[in-house]
């Protein structure tokens, strides 16, 4: 049985309304399901406004999905009510994309990592105290952190103070949004390695939502690529980036900058614009940026059709029509 199990989850957002114009529900996620298994790293990749921020925390409720089911450690997150919800939020934590925004600047340093172990009563004062200390240590921060305020620490060390929070009840689950995407190169590296070091020392489980390819390839044991509120593809990191099977993945890949400038790489450009999740193509949702679809001939099943996930190997998944290596 996977530790977290995600079936045919939906989440939809009110449009914008105007004097002649209608407002549209926006549907960020649509029917996305996967699972995760007891210490892994799941990857969750696709360019900005594909869902990705809005799966994460619909995950954990705090967005609330609309359809769909969420199973973690055998608890169904999507039928508790606020109080066990509350509760159950001890295991399941989250690390936020800005590290600027996500911590209160009122606070010590010291009080938001505490924070968590307050709201669930976990220790005595001065229990809750060493455990502070031993989460910035561990999280590669000064011995004085505790007493600072958040403004005295860079973009990479107030990270570090998110990771610290999000660990300080001892989490099965972490959910991690772009929490590089904010940082400097080297910085990132650093938070990579920390992230690594702690799902091997504690058997997290974790979904690292992310744009960046590299970064998810190094982490993660598994991945999905998201596109227009849709999982298009999944699998390995190895074979998923040695033979991506859909169009919008060898477009990212190709994409990925090569660090031997004398290694020319062949640009996949998409067509067109993304389109407005607020008013999404028919059928295959990718169709209208799709080379593919254009060589083919404009083929009529990928207006009509949404196409499904559907198995190339034991664990590499493909929502095209026309699945190709190539």
């Amino acid at each position: 049985m996977a530790f977290v199990d995600v079936q045919s989850l939906v989440k939809r957002y009110p449009g914008q309304s105007g004097l002649f114009k209608k407002a549209r529900p926006v549907q960020a996620v649509s029917g996305v399901s996967f699972s995760i298994a007891k210490g892994e790293s799941l990857g969750l990749v696709g360019e900005s406004g594909c869902g990705k921020s809005t799966l994460g925390r619909a995950i954990l409720r705090l967005v609330e999905p609309d359809e769909g089911r969420v199973t973690i450690d055998g608890v169904d997150v999507t039928a508790l009510a606020p109080g066990p919800l509350r509760a159950f939020r001890r295991n399941a934590q989250m690390i936020f994309q800005d590290p600027y925004a996500s911590l209160n600047p009122r606070m010590c340093v010291g009080d938001i990592v505490a924070e968590p172990l307050v709201v669930h009563d976990l220790g005595t004062s001065a229990e809750r105290t060493e455990r502070v200390a031993a989460l910035l240590a561990q999280v590669g921060l000064p011995k004085d952190s505790a007493q600072r305020k958040p403004h005295e620490f860079s973009g990479g060390q107030r990270q570090r103070i998110g990771i610290a929070r999000a660990l300080a009840t001892d989490p099965k689950l972490v959910v991690a949004d772009e929490p590089l995407s904010a940082l400097d190169v080297s910085i990132q590296a650093q938070i990579v390695n920390l992230l690594t070091a702690e799902k091997a020392a504690r058997g997290l489980s974790m979904l690292f939502i992310s744009h960046d390819l590299k970064m998810v390839r190094h982490l993660c044991d598994r991945v999905l690529i998201m596109y227009l509120g849709r999982v298009v593809e999944s699998g390995r990191p190895r074979a998923l980036f040695a033979t991506p099977l859909h169009p919008y993945t060898s477009a990212l890949l190709s994409a990925v900058p090569v660090p031997d400038p004398t290694r020319r790489r062949l640009r996949l450009p998409l067509l067109g614009e993304p389109p407005s999740p607020a008013d999404p193509p028919s059928g295959c949702h990718f169709h209208p940026r799709c080379a593919r679809y254009v060589e083919r001939g404009r083929p009529s099943v990928c207006v009509e059709s949404a196409p499904t996930l559907i198995a190339a190997t034991d664990d590499h998944l493909c929502a095209c029509h026309f699945p190709s290596s190539t």
